[in-house]
C-alpha cells in the first residue's frame, strides 16, 4: 500500500517539477500558485487512483497482494487525497495573508480565454469547492465507526459524482501550457482512468462478471452470536479457492457484504458461511434467513491462500474468533489429500473453548490431517502470545505466519515478534476492512 501511494505522488511531483519556471520570478504570490496547483495534483491523482480502485481490478490482486488490501489502498487513498484537498482549499483562501503580509507586488496574473472557456472555468471553480466540502463531510462518516454502514453505503455511491465535479474543476483551471508537459499527459491519464471507473460504478458494471445467484439451502447457529447459511449457486459461480471471500447481497436495501467463504470447493456450487454477529445487519440475520430465499454473490477474491508460501517452509496458522473461516476451507480442502498438507502449528484463540461451535469442527478436521499440530487458546490452554510464539518457534526456520482474526491480536503479536527477533519471519494477515 505505502510504496503505490508514495510512488503515485512522488511521480506527481517530479511531472510537475519538470514543468520550466523562472527562479528570479519567485515570489510568496508565485509559491502560493505553485503550492495550489502541487496539492491539486496530488488530490486529483490519488482520487483517480481510488477510483479505478473501487472497481475491484482482479488484475492488481497479485501485485497488490489481494483485493482486501486493494481496499486497504483504496481507503487510504481516499484519505490522503481528501486531505491534501483540504490543504488546497486553504491555500487558495491564503491571498488575503499574503496581501497583508508582503502587499500585491509579484501577484501571478493568469491569462484565461474568453467565451465558452471562462465560463467552463467559473463552473469548474465552483464545482470544485462544493466537491471539497462534500468530501470533507464524506471523510468525516467514513472515520467515524459508529455510523450506520447501510446510509453509509448510499453516501458513498456519489463518490463518482464528486469526482468527476472536481475532474471538471482540475481540467479547466490547469495552466494551458500543463497540456504541452509531462504533468499535462499524467494528468489527462489519471483524468481518463478515474472517469472510466466512475462511469463504471455509476452505471452498476462493477463486479459484473463475477456476479451469480443462488438459494439458501441451510440456516443454522451452531453457537451464540454465530449463523451458518450454506447457499447453492446457479451456473455462473466460477467456483473458489480455499480461503477467498466474497460479497454476499441477502437483502437488496442493505447491500452486499463481505464474507469468508468457510468451505472448500467441491464442484457442486456449494458455498458455506459462517457470519458473527458484530452489528444490527448480522446480529438479526440468523432470523431473517430461511432456506429457500434467493441471494446473491459477487466474486471470488483475496488471495489469503496457504500455498503462496515458500516451499519448504513450516507455517504458523493463528486464527481468532470468527476469524477461523479461512482456516476450516483450507483444512477441508486438504481432506482428500493429506499428503499435501504442509507442516503446520495452527493455534486457535477462543475465550469459552468448551462451548465453541468451531473446537469440534477443527478437531475432526485436523485429525485426518497428520501434518497439522492444533493448539486451543495457545499450548497448554494458554492465552496465545508473541512470548510463546517465540518460544515454540524461534528456531523453526524457514517459517511463515498466516493470520485472521482480531486486529488488536495481529498488532500485539508482530509488534511482539519483531522485538524478540522474529521480525524476518513473512507475517499474512487478512486486511479487509470495507470501510
Amino acid at each position: 500500500m505505502k510504496p503505490l501511494l508514495a510512488g503515485l505522488i512522488a511521480l506527481v511531483t517530479l511531472a510537475w517539477a519538470a514543468t520550466p519556471l523562472d527562479p528570479a520570478a519567485a515570489t510568496p504570490w508565485l509559491v502560493r500558485q505553485e503550492a495550489l496547483y502541487l496539492t491539486g495534483l496530488w488530490s486529483i491523482a490519488l482520487l483517480s487512483l481510488a477510483m479505478v480502485l473501487a472497481t475491484r481490478p482482479t488484475w492488481l490482486e497479485r501485485p497488490l497482494g489481494g483485493m482486501d488490501r486493494i481496499y486497504r489502498t483504496h481507503k487510504w487513498a481516499g484519505i490522503l487525497a481528501v486531505a491534501f484537498a483540504a490543504l488546497h482549499w486553504l491555500i487558495e483562501m491564503s491571498d488575503d495573508l499574503i496581501k497583508s503580509l508582503w502587499g500585491r507586488a509579484g501577484r501571478v496574473s493568469i491569462e484565461h480565454p474568453g467565451g465558452f472557456f471562462e465560463i467552463m472555468r467559473e463552473l469548474g471553480e465552483d464545482l470544485g469547492e462544493w466537491a471539497i466540502y462534500a468530501l470533507l463531510a464524506m471523510l468525516v462518516l467514513t472515520l467515524w465507526k459508529r455510523f450506520p454502514f447501510s446510509v453509509w453505503r448510499y453516501l458513498h455511491k456519489a463518490m463518482p459524482v464528486l469526482y468527476l465535479m472536481l475532474v471538471v474543476h482540475a481540467a479547466f483551471l490547469a495552466p494551458a501550457d500543463y497540456w504541452q508537459q509531462p504533468i499535462g499527459i499524467l494528468l489527462a491519464l489519471l483524468i481518463a482512468a478515474g472517469s472510466a471507473a466512475s462511469v463504471q460504478s455509476l452505471s452498476g458494471m462493477i463486479g459484473s462478471r463475477r456476479r451469480a445467484g443462488g438459494v439458501i439451502e441451510s440456516v443454522r447457529e451452531p453457537g451464540a452470536g454465530i449463523t451458518e447459511v450454506t447457499c447453492r449457486l446457479d451456473q455462473k459461480w466460477r467456483g473458489h479457492r480455499a480461503g477467498q471471500f466474497a460479497f454476499v447481497t441477502f437483502d437488496r436495501l442493505e447491500g452486499h457484504h463481505p464474507f469468508t467463504i468457510a468451505s472448500a470447493d467441491s464442484s457442486d456450487r456449494r458455498v458455506t458461511f459462517q457470519i458473527k454477529a458484530l452489528g444490527d445487519y448480522t446480529n438479526k440475520l440468523g432470523s431473517r434467513l430461511h432456506p429457500g430465499r434467493t441471494m446473491r454473490i459477487e466474486g471470488p477474491y483475496g488471495r489469503f491462500d496457504f500455498r503462496r508460501s515458500r516451499r519448504g517452509a513450516a507455517q504458523i496458522w493463528i486464527a481468532g474468533g470468527v476469524g477461523v473461516t479461512p482456516f476450516l476451507a483450507w483444512l477441508e480442502s486438504l481432506q482428500g489429500a493429506p499428503a499435501q498438507a504442509p507442516r503446520v502449528d495452527l493455534y486457535y484463540c477462543t475465550r469459552a473453548p468448551d462451548h465453541d461451535p468451531f473446537v469440534m469442527r477443527l478437531k475432526a478436521l485436523c485429525a485426518t490431517l497428520p501434518s497439522v499440530r492444533l493448539h486451543i487458546n495457545g499450548d497448554d490452554g494458554a492465552p496465545l502470545t508473541a512470548e510463546l510464539l517465540y518460544a515454540s518457534h524461534s528456531r523453526t526456520k524457514p517459517a511463515e505466519i498466516w493470520f485472521c482474526g482480531p486486529r488488536g491480536l495481529a498488532d500485539a503479536l508482530r509488534s511482539g515478534l519483531r522485538r524478540l527477533g522474529m521480525r524476518a519471519t513473512p507475517f499474512h494477515q487478512e486486511a479487509f476492512e470495507m470501510r
